[in-house]
């Protein structure tokens, strides 16, 4: 019997994106190891607060450059150049879109660098009443910057390879990101003091260590692909703006988050000391399956959707969509009852050593089960906000974006007082939410809807399942506590994984009985991949 082309398709994002989310889990698992480090050698407090406010104003250009709103526009046109118009015009694009970026990167960072006292001021001027943390956060500022231009062409190579099917090298990237941060990270933050400087001040070096890391180890796959470095400048050319066309206004579609976290962060600098650093451990354990699963189907859908809407097959488009949201549900969502009901224990674990103290467990965790609560809605933004680009339309992003800013400010200036850290994490919980329901209704009105009896029904099913793995995990842990030492390190590990194990088994089981049809593809990516 032949299999279906809709089948056919859910295999193929199922495949890449189980190639892209083992790739990806590796660099989650050094991102916690870096996590760790930082934790260990510098808690939660005055250096580790101004680390998070320095990266952060580099990170929120890239978060927008690399993994969003440049980095969908490109493979949407490149998509459509590979298909319409030959390789020779593909390339030319390529090189012309490389050399433009690095220049106008540069011409940012430097920008960013001459001003950052500027924007550290206006993003935590709280920091202001501590003596010497507004000038350490400029000088970590100045060393991290170029990280951006390092970052975003290696998020453009990162397209050209994942339009040629190459997946894992690009999502291994990140992972030599990690590495570089870590060891290069800590051997110049044992040097730091040679020279005057603090420890935190080789974390920072390490940064651009690994971002340069990022980008050359996609070199060689690059130049397999057939890429050939020509230089190319024309601001006049069709391909560039049409991405620019795409672009700027997605900047504004696909920074909602970036945004919330640029305001965030400056209600967090008025909480008590330690606050920007707790919600930082959090979000960051929150990355961990976002990247591992939302990201990953995302990644693995763009090219298929946007080679589907380039073809004019909406049909096949709708159901493309529907699957890979259907994965993201299947694993992001017993993901967020995880995190919030082994929020404390699984903090504990990770980050209480060294200078991270049990307060700090209790805080971060805290800010941990409120940001869970948003986790399915972050995954299923980064898959349906391309679909808008795919389908060259970036009005609705933007609206949304302004909206869910707005509510964003107006539920912590209601809440910040009485709630502190935790109203922020909840607020972006529910922006996000907010968001998604938003995006996806005009979704659906513009594509002439997509099925969803079977999108709500599998929904249904799989918060069923999850509360029920969520309570289970609870109650085996709170069990486990009674008979091993919870104080031990190894008997943390033991229980949480004992623990996890269980619940999971459950979660799939229970699941299979009731009959998701994306969970078999998901299985059998995985299954293809480590058996």
């Amino acid at each position: 019997m032949p299999i279906s082309s809709d089948s056919q398709t859910t295999t193929q994002v199922a495949k890449s994106a189980g190639s892209v989310g083992i790739a990806v889990f590796s660099s989650r698992i050094l991102g916690l190891i870096r996590e760790q480090v930082m934790a260990v050698l510098f808690g939660a407090g005055y250096y580790m607060d101004a680390f998070v406010v320095a990266f952060r104003i580099p990170n929120l250009l890239r978060d927008l450059f690399a993994e969003g709103a440049l980095s969908a526009a490109f493979v949407t046109v490149f998509t459509d150049f590979d298909q319409k118009k030959g390789a020779e015009a593909t390339w030319r694009l390529a090189n012309n879109v490389l050399l433009t970026l690095t220049l106008l990167l540069s011409l940012i960072t430097l920008l960013g660098m001459i001003f950052s006292e500027e924007i550290i001021r206006i993003m935590a001027p709280e920091f202001d009443r501590i003596q010497g943390k507004i000038a350490l956060t400029q000088l970590l500022t100045n060393i991290m910057f170029p990280f951006l231009v390092l970052i975003s062409v290696a998020a453009v190579v990162m397209g050209i390879l994942n339009t040629r099917g190459r997946f894992f090298i690009p999502a291994m990237a990140s992972t030599f990101f990690n590495l570089g941060s870590i060891v290069g990270g800590v051997l110049c933050a044992w040097w730091a003091p040679a020279f005057g400087q603090p420890p935190i001040v080789g974390m920072a070096v390490g940064t651009l260590i690994g971002g340069f890391l990022q980008l050359a180890v996609q070199i060689p796959s690059l130049k397999k692909s057939g890429f050939q470095w020509r230089p190319h400048f024309s601001l006049k050319d069709e391909g560039l703006r049409r991405i620019m066309i795409l672009m700027i206004p997605a900047v504004i579609g696909l920074s909602a988050t970036q945004i919330n976290i640029f305001i965030n962060t400056n209600f967090a600098a008025r909480c008590a000391q330690g606050s920007v650093s707790w919600l930082n451990y959090a979000f960051r354990l929150m990355q961990f399956p976002i990247g591992i699963f939302g990201v990953a189907i995302s990644i693995a859908t763009l090219p298929v959707i946007s080679r589907q809407a380039s073809q004019g097959d909406m049909g096949a488009l709708k159901t493309t969509y529907v699957s890979s949201l259907t994965m993201a549900f299947i694993l992001t969502i017993p993901a967020s009852f995880g995190l919030a009901f082994l929020a404390k224990p699984i903090i504990r674990l990770i980050f209480e050593h060294g200078r991270f103290n049990a307060q700090d467990t209790i805080h971060t965790a805290e800010a941990l089960v409120y940001y869970a609560i948003g986790l399915f809605a972050y995954a299923s933004i980064k898959i349906t906000v391309p679909v808008f680009y795919a389908l060259k339309d970036t009005k609705f992003p933007v609206i949304a974006s302004f909206l869910a800013v707005v509510t964003n400010i107006v539920f912590v200036s209601l809440f910040l007082d009485s709630f502190q850290h935790k109203a922020i994490a909840f607020s972006t919980s529910i922006t996000t939410t907010f968001n998604f329901i938003f995006l996806s209704a005009v979704l659906f009105r513009k594509v002439g809807g997509y099925d969803l009896r079977i999108l709500l029904g599998s929904l249904i099913k799989i918060i069923l399942a999850s509360l029920i793995m969520g309570l289970l995990a609870y109650t085996l842990f709170q069990g486990l506590g009674l008979i091993l030492n919870p104080e031990g390190i190894l008997n943390q590990i033991i229980s949480l994984g004992l623990v996890m194990l269980a619940a999971v088994s459950v979660y799939f089981l229970l699941i299979r009985w009731m009959g998701i049809q994306e969970l078999d593809e998901v299985l059998g990516s995985l299954k293809k991949r480590f058996f």
